[in-house]
């Protein structure tokens, strides 16, 4: 038999009690020889009783009785047998002769038959019997197999098809059960993407709004009032403010749409902590100034800053450095300070940018690395809620991690740890 048949632990069931029948069959059928033998030894024993006693109930001597009932030759010699056998058909005795009319020979039979069938009779009973049962436990496995396996069709995935034994079936169910794992996760993720999809375009859609809609305005205030060139220089300049936050959040969400779809690359090289930094604030110390706000640059230790690298993508990692600066320069008002401080250790390299400005209070603090997501106390400054996010996703891409702390109305700090390559 098939060895991986036999793995199958119901197959492997039936074939021993098929083997454990078979071997109780043989040892009845034995058993069944000796009882018929001895029946037959006795009956042929009364036979010869009955005829010893009807030879010497018509004179006939004990020793001519017993050795013609004893006498091996005469069987051994056809010509005296078959002389026998002519006296017993002038008596009527023939191989033809009914059964019935033979006495010893009919209650014979009858007891034969009679253990004969003690012994087939139940195992024409059980064998049909346990096959039944056998098969009718498969049609069960193969029921609740189908009504899982429909469910698994209809995208119900809370069921799983049983797999609490061995063998070929149940390594078939394992192998469904793995397809139907990947079958639900690929739904997750298609639904999650669609989720993400109509979310996101239901956030640009909100933030485009308030530009447009001002650009409607100005554009309507400028044509009413031609003749007023302050008007049209104060309502131009503010045109250019919303089609800057509009470049700004269309920029932000084809950076973000693009690391989420995989399609960066990050070409990482050793880079200079201080120039990372001097890159990445480079554009934003006009604007400190103009806000009266600082960016301090520091060095954490006093070591030999041009030793002091990382392995990442500087142009990717210099706009989330960035992107965390504009953050501290939204939430700083007229006099703060922001300060880049950097350390290096064995096993890795940490960067923080703190301000002190109106911090984060608790409820929103969990919440700042969500897309779009602004909490009421920065209602009024600027920016459309991606550039966070951006840069989570932009050092979580190269191997880094962010975090943030903050106190309310004492400052926030994000700090930024790269793994060093050894």
């Amino acid at each position: 038999m098939n060895t991986k048949l036999m793995q199958d632990q119901q197959v492997r069931r039936y074939f021993i009690f098929l083997l454990s029948l078979s071997f109780f069959m043989l040892f009845i059928s034995m058993l069944f020889c000796r009882i018929v033998t001895h029946d037959a030894k006795f009956m042929l024993l009364h036979h010869d009783e009955s005829i010893a006693a009807s030879l010497t109930a018509q004179g006939i001597s004990e020793a001519v009785t017993a050795r013609a009932l004893t006498d091996t030759d005469v069987i051994l010699d056809e010509e005296k047998m078959r002389s026998g056998r002519e006296i017993l058909a002038k008596t009527g005795i023939r191989p033809a002769l009914e059964t019935q009319l033979l006495p010893p020979l009919e209650d014979f039979q009858k007891k034969t038959s009679a253990r004969a069938l003690t012994v087939v009779l139940p195992v024409c009973l059980v064998l049909p019997s346990a096959s039944l049962l056998f098969l009718y436990q498969r049609d069960s496995l193969y029921q609740r197999a189908l009504a899982v396996i429909g469910d698994y069709t209809d995208g119900c995935f809370s069921r799983r098809l049983p797999q609490t034994e061995e063998g070929a079936l149940y390594r078939m169910f394992s192998a469904v059960d793995r397809l139907a794992t990947m079958l639900q996760a690929q739904n997750d993720a298609e639904r999650a993407s669609k989720i993400f999809l109509r979310n996101t375009i239901s956030d640009i859609s909100h933030q485009l709004k308030t530009p447009l809609a001002a650009l409607s305005m100005y554009q309507e205030i400028m044509e009413n009032e031609p003749d007023q060139p302050d008007v049209i220089r104060e309502f131009t300049a503010k045109t250019g403010t919303a089609l800057r936050r509009m470049e700004q959040l269309i920029q932000s969400m084809l950076k973000i749409t693009r690391l989420d779809a995989g399609n960066v690359v990050f070409e990482k090289r050793q880079c200079s902590l201080r120039r990372l930094i001097e890159q990445a604030v480079s554009e934003l110390t006009t604007r400190a100034q103009t806000e009266q706000k600082t960016i301090l640059i520091q060095q954490a230790a006093a070591e030999d800053s041009a030793t002091e690298t990382i392995l990442c993508d500087p142009s990717w990692t210099s706009e989330a450095v960035g992107n965390l600066v504009k953050n501290a320069l939204d939430h700083t008002h007229a006099g703060g300070i922001i300060r880049i401080t950097w350390e290096i250790s064995p096993l890795s390299a940490i960067l923080h940018v703190a301000d002190n400005g109106d911090g984060i209070s608790p409820e929103d603090l969990h919440h700042i690395f969500k897309r779009f997501y602004r909490s009421r106390q920065s209602s009024d400054t600027q920016g459309v809620g991606l550039g966070l996010p951006l840069a989570k996703s932009i050092v979580e891409g190269q191997g880094g991690t962010v975090v943030v702390q903050s106190t309310l109305r004492a400052g926030t700090c994000f700090t930024i740890m790269f793994p060093r390559v050894p």
